[in-house]
């Protein structure tokens, strides 16, 4: 009888601990809160660093602007970007997401010396510098991009670009790792489900040295190492460490005034 119930009491431990290693989150709509983002503008600091003692280099400031209003009698969040370098725009961006789940509706994007891309999921149109891409393109690239584009067609996905803007909206536990659909508008990556893991807390000292609250969620890939500081009291990104390569890094500053 005592081995039996030891033997109860190994299996039982054993669910349990594997529960607790497996804690996952598939997020699809049900998954993300948006009444926790900060309309407004918003402001990152970004930058390199090439080695450990290197000085800072290739830095930019990107705004980011989020609007909640109401096209075509929908709630929606209209999400704006724009990134300088040291003396020139390089890429801006205008975002229009479902209010209430985040899923993308359309996506416009220039890039410096690239153009311009416009993405519509609810028309199924996809524009590269002002022409329609379709599947009966040939050039090798609008037609890597065209069906990445529908590989996010009629699923639940949201819009990589605005990282920044989708972790806040997850519901944060310890240990919990997310699996994110997500798709990079006009890119030529397909809707990918991306694994992001709350790999502990840490605390980030601010101005009048008030002490910050941060969950730490993790990415990982070969020879790539992500990991963001996002406030719990306010759920904002406050901070990127994005480690690649040997020793090169990139860090986002999200800058207390938008000034």
């Amino acid at each position: 009888m005592k081995k039996k119930v030891m033997s109860l009491f190994f299996v039982v431990s054993s669910f349990l601990c594997f529960s607790q290693s497996n804690d996952t989150i598939r997020v699809d709509a049900s998954k993300v809160n948006t009444s926790v983002l900060i309309t407004g503008t918003h402001r990152y600091l970004v930058y390199f660093r090439m080695s450990k003692n290197a000085a800072r280099t290739m830095t930019q400031f990107w705004t980011r602007t989020i609007e909640k209003t109401v096209e075509n009698g929908k709630q929606v969040l209209v999400i704006k970007q724009e990134w300088e370098d040291k003396d020139t725009i390089v890429h801006n961006t205008t975002s229009v997401c479902d209010a209430l789940t985040m899923q993308p509706l359309s996506h416009k994007s220039w890039w410096k010396g690239r153009g311009t891309t416009e993405v519509n999921f609810t028309a199924n149109v996809f524009m590269f510098n002002g022409t329609a891409v379709t599947a009966a393109d040939t050039l090798k690239n609008l037609k890597t991009m065209y069906k990445a584009f529908q590989s996010a067609q009629g699923r639940y996905s949201l819009n990589w670009n605005l990282d920044l803007e989708v972790f806040p909206a997850l519901l944060y536990r310890k240990g919990v790792t997310f699996l994110i659909p997500f798709y990079d508008p006009g890119i030529s990556t397909p809707l990918m489900e991306v694994a992001y893991t709350v790999t502990g807390s840490a605390v980030l000292s601010g101005y009048d040295n008030r002490k910050v609250d941060c969950w730490l969620l993790t990415h990982e890939s070969k020879g790539n190492k992500e990991v963001f500081w996002i406030s719990k009291k306010t759920k904002e990104v406050l901070k990127l460490e994005q480690e690649f390569g040997k020793e090169s890094a990139r860090y986002k500053i999200k800058l207390p005034f938008s000034n």
